[in-house]
């Protein structure tokens, strides 16, 4: 049974979570990728205000197709997470709790994970259109010349997830790659 989180995240919902935990997430989340990244650093760099206030909140790194008419998005499947690594610990530091990708973090980020109390969730690849269905809403808050990359904030009832990497140094596919290994 998928625990049930809502946003902004608390630390105590933080340390209930677990690699492998499957979740459902409820309330806002921002999408931002690589070039809307960029420009959340620079502007940090130059004591700039972010477009968003991170704390709490969760990033998802997704590239959005059209909405069809009545919709507020279109299929609403992650994208690799790693190239948001370098950027990755800045945000921490800014209080974000969580980010929402496919695939593996680098050994920086999950020590930042466990440093600022946040956790990495993994969203199914190839179930965009599902994913799609927990978007009720879906704005442009910054960087609209970006298009597919520019800074969005949705609200999303029962957004599924799984934890990959936790507080407590868990890694959902490390631990499943050692489950089914094979000695020869």
């Amino acid at each position: 049974m998928p625990k049930k989180i809502t946003t902004p995240l608390t630390d105590d919902v933080i340390e209930q979570l677990h690699a492998g935990d499957a979740v459902q997430i409820t309330g806002t989340i921002y999408v931002g990728r690589d070039s809307a990244h960029k420009r959340m650093i620079a502007a940090l760099d130059a004591g700039e205000a972010l477009p968003l206030d991170p704390k709490g909140q969760i990033i998802y790194y997704m590239g959005p197709s059209p909405a069809r008419p009545g919709r507020p998005s279109g299929s609403a499947g992650p994208t690799t997470s790693y190239r948001m690594d370098p950027y990755t610990t800045r945000m921490l530091e800014q209080g974000l709790k969580g980010l929402i990708g496919k695939g593996n973090r680098g050994p920086e980020v999950r020590e930042a994970l466990k440093k600022y109390k946040a956790v990495y969730f993994a969203a199914i690849g190839g179930a965009a259109a599902l994913i799609a269905d927990s978007i009720k809403e879906a704005e442009v808050i910054a960087y609209e010349d970006l298009g597919a990359e520019a800074l969005r904030k949705l609200r999303v009832e029962d957004f599924p997830a799984i934890v990959v990497n936790d507080i407590y140094g868990g890694d959902a596919y490390e631990e499943g790659k050692a489950k089914y290994r094979v000695e020869g």
